[in-house]
C-alpha cells in the first residue's frame, strides 16, 4: 500500500488593498444585493427589521478598536467619509423589488402538515439567510455532472453578475521565525494578534 502525505502553502493575500474601509456604497453594491420580493415596496417600518442598517457610530468604534488593539489592523486606513455617507434608516445598497403576490415558501422544502401560507416573522426582526455557493451546496455540487460549476458561473458571467478577485504574494509564507502568520490565518483565535507561534513576548 503507498503511503500518502499531504502538504498545505500560505500564500500572503493583498488585504490592504481591500480593508481601506468601510468601501464607498457603489462599491458596496456591485458585491452585495438586496432583493424584496412583496405585494409593496419596502417602507422605512421594513427596513427596521432587516440586518440590512448600518450603524455608523457602532462601526466606527469596531474598526477605532481594531486599529488600536489588533496588530495587524494598525496600519487600516479608516474612511469617515465614506462611513458617513450611508444611511442609517435604509440598506447602504440598491435595494432591487421585485412585485409578488405569491407565497415565500420552497414547495420541495415545505411538510404536508405545514399549513402556514408564508413563511417568516411577523413582528421583530426578520430571518436573516444567506444564499450562494458554499458549503453543502457546493460540495455536492458537480459530483453528477462533472461542468455543473463550470456552468453555473458562465451563467452567472452571461448575465452581467459580478465577481471579487483576490491575488497573492508571489513567494509562500515561511513556518518558521513567523509569529503573525496564525494570527493573520485565525483572526478569531487571536482577537488582538498576539500570541503566534515563535513569539518573543510568549513565556514558555
Amino acid at each position: 500500500m503507498s503511503k500518502l502525505r499531504a502538504n498545505v502553502v500560505s500564500h500572503s493575500l493583498p488585504m490592504p488593498k481591500i480593508y481601506s474601509v468601510p468601501p464607498r456604497c457603489d462599491e458596496l453594491s456591485e458585491v452585495l444585493a438586496f432583493l424584496y420580493l412583496g405585494p409593496n415596496k419596502p417602507t422605512a417600518k421594513e427596513y427596521q427589521r432587516t440586518p440590512m442598517l448600518v450603524r455608523r457610530n457602532k462601526v466606527a468604534d469596531a474598526l477605532e478598536w481594531l486599529k488600536l488593539n489588533h496588530v495587524d489592523y494598525a496600519d487600516l486606513k479608516i474612511s469617515h467619509e465614506n462611513l458617513a455617507s450611508y444611511p442609517e434608516d435604509e440598506p447602504p445598497v440598491i435595494v432591487n423589488y421585485t412585485q409578488s403576490m405569491e407565497s415565500n415558501k420552497d414547495p420541495e422544502a415545505t411538510a404536508v402538515n405545514n399549513v402556514e401560507e408564508d413563511e417568516g416573522a411577523e413582528d421583530g426582526a426578520c430571518p436573516f439567510v444567506v444564499h450562494g455557493l458554499t458549503g453543502a451546496s457546493l460540495e455536492h455540487m458537480g459530483k453528477v455532472r462533472p461542468h455543473e460549476i463550470t456552468a453555473r458561473a458562465v451563467e452567472h458571467f452571461k448575465s452581467g453578475g459580478k465577481v471579487l478577485g483576490i491575488g497573492q504574494a508571489d513567494e509562500p509564507e515561511s513556518l518558521y521565525h513567523n509569529p503573525q502568520l496564525y494570527p493573520q490565518m485565525f483572526p478569531w483565535l487571536f482577537p488582538y494578534g498576539l500570541g503566534g507561534l515563535d513569539n518573543s513576548g510568549v513565556g514558555c
